[in-house]
């Protein structure tokens, strides 16, 4: 059904069978539930504060009972919760924290171990050039430049494999 279908299908329904219709979608679609849910009561910090921890324990897991958990450096835990964030339709200044935040514990766990994997440098690049973007498209780049500069300076005092490829992003958002 093309959306142009479905404005004219639901034009023709009253108010009520239009409520019906959502009610219905809520209770069968949690999408649609957490949409509305987020919508009506949108907690923001608490979202953030929840992605931030899942994003941490891919890096510094919590152990149980003191047995030591081997770090899954995850790039993908991180942009799943960017996604949704983006979905969810949250801030983007929230969202570029998010951002931020995935590459910065990625930094604290390579400040104290020996990565050997390049596609570690790779992924958080990647990251890199996505947050930039994303706070370019949203208006938000300026409000980030502090804390992208001290990035780009721990990148390049850890000596990371790409770091000039880093250093060069940095260079064109300062033009």
């Amino acid at each position: 059904m093309s959306k142009r279908d479905l404005k004219k299908y639901l034009g023709e329904l009253d108010k009520e069978q239009l409520q019906e219709q959502l009610i219905e979608l809520y209770e069968k679609f949690s999408v649609v539930k957490e949409y509305y849910d987020f919508v009506f009561n949108p907690k923001e910090e608490k979202r953030l504060q929840e992605a931030k921890l899942k994003i941490a324990q891919e890096y510094f897991p919590v152990a149980a009972r003191g047995k030591r958990k081997r770090p899954k450096m995850r790039r993908s835990i991180a942009q799943k919760n960017i996604k949704h964030f983006i979905t969810l339709g949250v801030d983007p200044f929230i969202i570029s924290d998010l951002m931020l935040y995935n590459i910065e514990i990625a930094q604290a766990f390579s400040a104290e171990n020996l990565i050997k994997q390049d596609t570690f440098y790779k992924s958080m690049h990647t990251s890199f050039e996505q947050a930039i973007q994303f706070m370019i498209a949203n208006g938000v780049l300026n409000d980030f430049k502090s804390r992208i500069h001290s990035l780009t300076e721990e990148i390049v005092r850890q000596k990371w494999k790409n770091r000039m490829d880093f250093l060069q992003i940095t260079e064109r958002i300062d033009e």
